[in-house]
């Protein structure tokens, strides 16, 4: 009777073990939540990882030559030289 009773009493703990790791604080449908988010960390992680990655290049390119300052101040500003003629074109209405 006793063997059985310490068989009934594992089974019972062992019940009890299962049970707190699919439904406990800890269980399964947490860790699959904290997967899920973390994936989606990782995806804008290496959004990050790219966009200052495009800046670094940006910021070398404007420490090593005037050709990239002059091209950002002609883009952005709109300057021109003191010897160039601007001539600007818009397409004809419709």
């Amino acid at each position: 009777m006793s063997s059985r009773l310490l068989t009934l009493a594992l089974v019972a703990l062992l019940v009890l073990v299962h049970a707190d790791l699919w439904f406990g604080k800890n269980g399964v449908h947490r860790v699959m939540e904290l997967q899920r988010r973390l994936g989606a960390q990782q995806v804008k992680n290496e959004a990050a990882r790219e966009r200052n990655a495009q800046l670094a290049a940006e910021v070398r390119d404007l420490k090593e030559g005037l050709e990239m300052v002059e091209e950002k101040a002609r883009y952005e500003l709109g300057m021109i030289k003191p010897d160039e003629v601007f001539v600007q074109m818009t397409p004809p209405p419709r």
